[in-house]
């Protein structure tokens, strides 16, 4: 039994600790209580900023409070994402994240934040099919023939790709390593360029993102071989994947998802990943998210969590088999 003059100690570290602790529960079932703000690390317009609108604007009708996107992009992501992990963990700041950011380590040894530790992730939002695109004058109409022709005429195909180290460029690199071919690789200053060439002739092969090559499916000016996604893709269902037209195994494909600074309560990260799960299984909003080359993936935030140190092995794996460099 303790004596007087413990007992009344040890009383007096619970009512510390519960000083301590009840402000971040009483937040945690009050949230949000004002404004929410969502750190796109790219310009407008671009696959994570529209994700990105998407998703906060449901969210705000959800929560009766404003959401503010907030644009902060250069250097490929990196100073959105330096200045989302200093941003204060209250649960009112928040970040999307996207393939760039599990594939920067691997390219830049300056880094001043780290996307596995100074974040907590949140949960998936979506992600953007990486399309395997010919011109059409090339004598290929699967991924297996593309695979034999370049076999058998070495150092006569090149690929374009948005810039070296972006998706569509280590989604050639891969399809490279794994099918055991060399495929020039050309890149480019964003997708139009790339595609512009291709469409010309002065490249045969593009990793194109969806909504860059979508239009030209159509009109017939480009042929698809392939997706990159694991599945087909609901965007273009009559595509078979790259791994069942001849390269099983194949995977490839760009995303974006949602990240809160760490120390952000789990209570907050907990109830977010309920409602982004909630918006992204809502018709409309899906609708809207696909007409943009968008396909919603929403699941638990131990799962994205999981998927992006996944994302970072298997491209720091590739960037050091094919020795890629930042130009």
């Amino acid at each position: 039994m303790l004596d007087p003059q413990r007992r009344r100690v040890v009383a007096g570290l619970g009512a510390a600790c519960a000083t301590v602790l009840l402000p971040r529960f009483a937040q945690a079932a009050t949230w949000p209580g004002h404004a929410v703000t969502f750190i796109v690390p790219f310009p407008a317009g671009g696959p994570v900023d529209t994700t990105a609108r998407f998703t906060t604007q449901p969210l705000g009708h959800l929560w009766s409070v404003p959401t503010v996107v907030d644009n902060r992009s250069g250097a490929g992501g990196i100073v959105g994402a330096q200045f989302a992990a200093k941003a204060e963990p209250d649960g009112y700041n928040f970040f999307f994240a996207s393939i760039h950011h599990a594939v920067l380590p691997s390219l830049r040894d300056n880094l001043t934040y780290d996307i596995t530790r100074d974040f907590v992730p949140v949960g998936m939002a979506a992600v953007f099919p990486i399309v395997l695109v010919v011109n059409p004058s090339l004598p290929v109409n699967s991924v297996s023939e593309l695979i034999a022709y370049a076999k058998a005429n070495p150092g006569k195909l090149s690929f374009s790709s948005s810039g070296t180290g972006g998706g569509t460029h280590l989604a050639g690199e891969l399809f490279n390593a794994m099918a055991g071919v060399k495929i020039q690789h050309i890149p480019y200053r964003g997708s139009a360029p790339a595609m512009q060439d291709l469409l010309g002739g002065q490249v045969q092969v593009m990793f194109a993102d969806g909504p860059s090559a979508v239009p030209h499916l159509k009109t017939g000016k480009v042929r698809a071989l392939g997706v990159g996604n694991p599945a087909r893709s609901s965007m273009l269902p009559q595509v078979p994947t790259i791994a069942e037209s001849g390269l099983p195994g194949y995977e490839a494909y760009s995303w974006s998802g949602l990240m809160a600074p760490k120390g952000t309560p789990g209570e907050i990260v907990a109830k977010l990943n309920a409602d982004l799960v909630k918006v992204l299984s809502d018709g409309g909003t899906a609708r809207a998210m696909l007409a943009a080359g968008a396909e919603p993936k929403p699941g638990s935030a131990a799962e994205f969590g999981e998927f992006v140190r996944a994302e970072v092995v298997k491209w720091r794996e590739l960037i050091k088999k094919a020795d890629i460099r930042l130009e």
